[in-house]
């Protein structure tokens, strides 16, 4: 699978350079403004979102492939990985209807849900501390960085939430602390 997901890495990053280009293009033949402008902008800045959630999905499976041990069911359960991975899944599913359906209001499900991935990510170091004389600790770090790199991509599933917004109402909320209004 970690094979799988590299070689996924590999079409994504020619994908993300090939979107880049479409958007320059379209920027410097057609000179779109408004809601075009605002189209391109977006799209350009999703493209990467997305593309750095590959490199973040890459970089845990080189940790799962590079484990000598499985990942104990019950330290998973202890840190709610399954719960974040479920969250995380939920975000994106919002993401594309809330793009499919030019829906701003899905696109702000996504704050809400992230705030789930932060505090599970807050409390991840002090169940892998507590554990560390239960469970082999190269499997807990990794356990943990895994942990933080899900955080991480949900941020950028945050930023496309806002790009979304931003093309469909010209709204920026980039920095901004209530999102949800």
């Amino acid at each position: 699978m970690a094979e799988e997901i590299s070689s996924s890495e590999n079409r994504i990053n020619a994908q993300e350079l090939k979107i880049d280009s479409d958007c320059e293009n379209i920027i410097a033949l057609h000179s779109p403004v408004a809601v075009d402008l605002r189209f391109i902008l977006s799209s350009y800045k999703i493209n990467h979102s997305l593309e750095h959630i590959a490199d973040i999905a890459q970089s845990i499976a080189k940790y799962v492939a590079d484990s000598d041990l499985a990942y104990n069911q019950e330290i998973i359960n202890q840190t709610k990985v399954n719960e974040m991975l479920e969250t995380f899944n939920s975000m994106m599913d919002c993401l594309i209807d809330a793009f499919e359906n030019e829906d701003p209001k899905i696109a702000r499900k996504v704050f809400k849900k992230d705030k789930v991935l932060n505090k599970i990510n807050a409390e991840a170091h002090k169940i892998i501390v507590d554990n560390m004389n239960s469970y082999d600790n190269g499997m807990l770090l990794f356990l943990l960085s895994s942990i933080r790199k899900i955080e991480r991509a949900g941020d950028s599933l945050k930023k496309i939430g806002e790009e979304i917004i931003y093309h469909l109402e010209a709204k920026v909320l980039k920095h901004q602390k209530n999102k949800l209004d």
